[in-house]
Parts: C-alpha cells; sequence; structure tokens
C-alpha cells in the first residue's frame, strides 16, 4: 500500500483503502506491540491477547492482584481491585476516550478523518459508550424511561411468554439434545429486543446474524480478517437500521425506536444518533443476556449442587443471575482514558493514560467477596459485582438482563429438570465478551444414567 491513501474520482478515500486503514489504526498498530508484550510475559498483554487465556483468565488476573491496586506494564495500566474499579469507573477524571482511549490523541484523531460513518459500530460515538457527558447525560436521559424499574418489571410477562414458547418449540422439535445457544439462549434477548427496536419477525434471523459478527468490534484488538467479518456485518446493520428508522417514520409504533424517531421537541436525535441507539441496544441488549444465559447453564451444570439448591428454591434464582454475572461476568474488561493526573489506589495515572479494568478480576477480589473462587448461589453480597460497569456509564439494560436471566432459567428447568451439559461447549473467539458459540445439552440425561 501506498503512503498516500488512495482516492476516486470523487476525491473520496476508497472503501477497501479505508477499511484497511481503520483497521491499522484502531487494531492493527496495537496487535503488533501487544503480540511482542504476550512474548515478553506481560499479564496484562496476555488478558487481552494471548488466545490461551480465553478459556481460563482468572489464574492471570490473581498474579495483577499480587501487584497491588494498579500494575503499570509498558503496553498500559490495569487493574483487578475492586475498589480501584470503582473509582476508575466513577470518576469524571476518567472518560471513553471517543471510544478508543487506548490509542494516542493523534492516532484517535487521524482514524476519526478515515473511518467510513457507514461503517460506525457500537464503539464509535455517538454511541453512548463512546461519549461522555455532556452528550452522553442527554442521549442516555431520551432512552432511560425505556429501561427504568417500572418498564422492566412490566415486560416479565412476554419474556415469561416467549421462554416458554421457545422451549414448548424445542420439546418438539429437540426431544432428546439441542444447543442450548441457537435453539434458546439466543433466540430468547433476540425476540426481547426485536420489541424493543421494533424489528419485524421476518428480519429478525439477519439482524441475530449480522450482531453477532458486529459484537466483535466490542473487543479492543482484532486481526484483519475479524475485523473485515465485523466490518461487513455492521453495515448490512446500519443500512438495515436506516430503512427501518425511515419506515417507523412514516408508520411508527409503540416502541423504542419509533418514539425516538418521531420525536419533535429540541432533543430529538439525528440520524446518526438514531442508529447508534440501535446498533447500542442490539449489541448490548443482546450479545450480553446470551453469555449470561448460556454461561449460567454451564456453571450450574458443574456446580450440581447449586443447581440443586435453585430448584429448591425458586426465589433463588435472580441471585443466581448475580452470582453467575460476579464469577463468570458476560464483560470481562473495559477501559477508561485518563483527562487529568490522577492518583488511584496509590498509584500516579498520568492524563491520557489507559487503564484497563478487568471486571472479571474484579468481581473475584478478596477484599469484597469471601472465598471468591467458590459458585455460591446464596452468596449474600453477589450484587456487588461490578459486570454493569458503575459510574455514568453503568448499563442502561442492567435491568432487564436480570430479569431475562431470571426467567429464562428458572423455566428452562422447569421445562426440562434433567436437562446436562453433554459434550464440550465451544467458546466464543472474543476477549471483552465472555460467552459460548455452542453449548451441546440433553434434556434425558439423568433417565438415561437412572436407565444405565
Amino acid at each position: 500500500m501506498s503512503s498516500r491513501l488512495d482516492t476516486g474520482l470523487a476525491g473520496r478515500v476508497t472503501r477497501p483503502t479505508r477499511s484497511w486503514a481503520t483497521w491499522a489504526l484502531a487494531h492493527g498498530i496495537g496487535n503488533a506491540f501487544l503480540a511482542r508484550a504476550v512474548r515478553k510475559g506481560d499479564p496484562l498483554a496476555r488478558l487481552l491477547a494471548d488466545p490461551v487465556l480465553n478459556a481460563d483468565p482468572f489464574a492471570t488476573y490473581e498474579v495483577v492482584r499480587a501487584t497491588g491496586p494498579v500494575l503499570k506494564t509498558p503496553v498500559m495500566s490495569g487493574t483487578v481491585s475492586h475498589a480501584a474499579a470503582n473509582q476508575v469507573l466513577r470518576s469524571p477524571v476518567f472518560g471513553v476516550g471517543s471510544g478508543h482511549g487506548e490509542l494516542p490523541p493523534l492516532t484517535r484523531r487521524v482514524l476519526d478523518r478515515v473511518m467510513d460513518p457507514d461503517a460506525l459500530g457500537p464503539m464509535d460515538p455517538p454511541s453512548l459508550l463512546a461519549v461522555d457527558p455532556p452528550d452522553h447525560a442527554r442521549l442516555r436521559r431520551l432512552v432511560t424511561r425505556e429501561f427504568s424499574a417500572r418498564s422492566v418489571a412490566a415486560m416479565e410477562q412476554r419474556v415469561t411468554q416467549v421462554a416458554e414458547s421457545l422451549l414448548e418449540r424445542i420439546a418438539v422439535d429437540h426431544p432428546e439434545s439441542f444447543d442450548l445457544v441457537d435453539e434458546y439462549a439466543s433466540q430468547l434477548p433476540v425476540a426481547v429486543i426485536a420489541d424493543l427496536l421494533g424489528v419485524p419477525e421476518e428480519s429478525q434471523a439477519d439482524i441475530l446474524a449480522w450482531g453477532d459478527d458486529a459484537a466483535m468490534l466490542l473487543d479492543p484488538l482484532l486481526s484483519w480478517r475479524r475485523y473485515r467479518i465485523a466490518e461487513a456485518s455492521v453495515r448490512r446493520l446500519n443500512g438495515w437500521f436506516r430503512n427501518h428508522i425511515e419506515n417507523l417514520r412514516a408508520d411508527p409504533g409503540t416502541d423504542l425506536l419509533s418514539r425516538l424517531a418521531t420525536m419533535q421537541d429540541d432533543d430529538r436525535m439525528d440520524d446518526h444518533e438514531l442508529l447508534a441507539v440501535g446498533l447500542l441496544v442490539l449489541g448490548a441488549g443482546f450479545e450480553t443476556t446470551v453469555n449470561l444465559i448460556g454461561n449460567s447453564v454451564v456453571q450450574l451444570d458443574e456446580h450440581p449442587d447449586q443447581l440443586a439448591i435453585a430448584r429448591e428454591r425458586p426465589d433463588l434464582w435472580p441471585n443466581v443471575v448475580e452470582e453467575v454475572l460476579r464469577f463468570d461476568s458476560p464483560v470481562q474488561m473495559t477501559l477508561r482514558s485518563a483527562y487529568a493526573d490522577v492518583d488511584v489506589g496509590g498509584h500516579a495515572v498520568a492524563k491520557g493514560e489507559p487503564v484497563v479494568v478487568f471486571l472479571g478480576g474484579a468481581n473475584r477480589d478478596p477484599e469484597v467477596f469471601t472465598d471468591p473462587g467458590r459458585f455460591d448461589v446464596t452468596r449474600e453480597n453477589a450484587n456487588e459485582h461490578v459486570s454493569f460497569s458503575s459510574g455514568v456509564h453503568y448499563c442502561l439494560g442492567a435491568g432487564l438482563a436480570r430479569l431475562e436471566g431470571a426467567v429464562a432459567l428458572r423455566t428452562l428447568y422447569e421445562r426440562f429438570p434433567d436437562l446436562r451439559v453433554v459434550g464440550t461447549p465451544v467458546r466464543r473467539g472474543t476477549r471483552t465478551l465472555r460467552g459460548y458459540e455452542s453449548i451441546p445439552v440433553t434434556t434425558t440425561a439423568s433417565r438415561a444414567m437412572r436407565a444405565a
């Protein structure tokens, strides 16, 4: 590639070159530095980029914890301390750095110039994940009502109806075994999110597939191959949402996106903001809940004594969800950039310095959780986890995710009391999002074992 960006006849950067330049700036350069740091044994680099730790990062979290509240390496700073995590996430001194806080300011400015607006993802402005106050406060206020405690409680009947319908279909189509992710864990949240966004049933399969690929953009460092897959899907999502928003303006429904698209006051969202809301609600509300349900089933299968407790005490299902969120968080890390010199846990963080908050590590801090490596569905303070972040960027859909998780598990084990995981679940390749691509289960395992 030449040192000068190739341009078309209209003087615009061509799509392939723009895509490559975006990847190189946002991912490629960082990949090269991280690969070298991984070879040198840098624990933060390993947590970010070493595939060996994808299945089990927890021992390395303890290596970082042993160094103190904050570890600074040649790569960046990171923390697995619950107290330091809360300080970073809640402090106005830290921000999201336009979604790319790990990059130097000059690199971010160049990235903004070359990025294709048709390929903006959930980590790019004006997404709520990529903007700080006051823009963040304005956008969040416009969508908060849909995720209030009252609104979420009103959705319980619909979530239960969807779950029971899915399980009834599974019982007919797959009476002995099925893939939990394909048939249940992914189908439940996509139906709920479709209600929020007004997605017609005939489009839900496409939205699910594109959203699954686009979620890779939540990872800070992607290979060129995976970036191209994610970018292609996010382009399709952007195109679909543009048409969808136009249709909703002409014929609005009662869903969240219809209300936002037809607002007339001074706070109304422009098209870019509406697209960003759609992508974020889809990505954050769908992907994390899929992982929450899948991680829950795997943990309960690996801890049958805890499953027995939950089944004997159905009132515990909400706390089961909290313990899974703590023990095996669907989101393992987030990043903040310091906007001024600041002290975190006795460690000096300089202006512009990125800090990775390893949520999965903070959730196992022995200063907060007794015997943190033990999975305990009766844990009284399980809900003190930071899996939904904290501060102004606390997850907007936390209440809905909790509801979906509790309903999904309760109805699943009521319908299939003999459900067991069989074979080996296949993990997703993402590092920020922790979950499974496939979880093979059987509904007749216990009966088969008794017969044997």
